[in-house]
């Protein structure tokens, strides 16, 4: 009896940690460098300490402050998009996670880096030097009290501007005093600093400039710049495409299969029109072309099997043509 007990209690501890893992939405990238990496401007301390804890304990409360929320999207930017439907943990953990994503991508080991030559005229556009420009977010960074993070955003204008927020709040959140596209941003918490450089946040301000990755900070700046929007009445027959995605995925995620099972030959009919018809010609490039060929073939598979799927494996296979589309989409907004 007591063996049976106990092997029952061992099967049920083994269901909970799977649905504690099924129910762990988000999770944390690998640190694209050693955490000595930006010595000595960052020390390995700090990076670890500062990725490994911090970081990490915002991703695990994020996940277990969204239990609340089942219907919660999956995508960081629509829960930051959406902030005040969600209480102050969710607020708190989603901003961390999304903030110091970003902030180990903006950072690089020491090579010289400068900004490529787009980013470079529209910093001297927007604020007459780079600087001015350095000078205006150590400022945004020096000032801002107590905790938070200091921001260059893209506007939906297009334009560049600086900001700071408080906490772990950006300038994604629907309630920012600042709203933008994020493209760095510089964590002026204490941990982010005080080992190396106690309370003097200036020395780390100064130093951190540099590690900046520019090469990701320009890319992420072209992909702010070339919105959506551009892309779609460039080219049309993508717009078309997502069109038909828009009004199809969405139903499906909910479980109703009817409107793609309608429409499923028309979609195929126009993702074929991605490669017959002529693209604009900032968009006819290696990359493009590749990721338009595998989103074409996909959808075609995706028909052709369609009779035999199950209502979930809809749901699985939308999912992958859904990130095919963004792959293609994500690579004209660079051009």
């Amino acid at each position: 009896m007591k063996k049976l007990i106990k092997s029952t209690l061992l099967v049920l501890a083994m269901v909970t940690s799977t649905l504690t893992v099924a129910q762990a939405q988000f999770t944390q990238a690998p640190l694209p460098y050693a955490y000595d990496a930006l010595e000595s401007y960052i020390d390995a301390q700090t990076m670890e300490i500062h990725y490994s804890k911090h970081h990490a304990g915002y991703v695990a409360k994020l996940n277990a402050a969204l239990e609340a929320y089942p219907d919660a999207p999956k995508s960081i930017n629509q829960i930051l998009a959406n902030i005040t439907k969600y209480n102050t943990a969710v607020r708190n953990n989603a901003g961390g996670h999304f903030n110091h994503t970003l902030f180990w991508n903006i950072l690089a080991p020491a090579s010289g880096q400068t900004p490529d030559a787009f980013l470079t005229e529209a910093i001297q556009a927007d604020f007459g030097s780079f600087e001015n420009f350095q000078a205006e977010l150590n400022k945004a960074a020096s000032t801002r009290f107590g905790s938070g993070w200091a921001w260059l955003i893209v506007s939906k204008e297009g334009k560049l501007i600086i900001c700071s927020t408080p906490n772990q709040d950006n300038p994604l959140m629907e309630d920012a005093e600042v709203k933008g596209t994020p493209i760095l941003g510089i964590d002026v918490w204490e941990h982010a600093y005080y080992l190396k450089y106690q309370n003097k946040r200036g020395d780390y301000l100064n130093a951190i400039w540099n590690v900046i990755n520019w090469s990701e900070v320009s890319k992420r700046h072209k992909l702010a710049k070339r919105s959506s929007k551009f892309v779609f009445e460039t080219w049309k027959q993508l717009d078309a495409f997502h069109t038909i995605m828009d009004a199809t995925y969405h139903p499906t995620e909910e479980g109703n299969v009817e409107p793609i099972k309608k429409e499923l030959k028309n979609f195929v009919k126009i993702a074929e029109s991605l490669q017959k018809e002529k693209k604009p010609e900032v968009f006819n490039t290696l990359e493009i072309n590749e990721a338009t060929k595998v989103l074409v073939d996909a959808t075609k598979k995706f028909q052709k099997g369609f009779k035999k799927l199950k209502p979930e494996q809809v749901v699985a296979e939308m999912d992958v043509l859904h990130n095919h589309f963004h792959k293609v989409l994500d690579l004209c907004r660079l051009y």
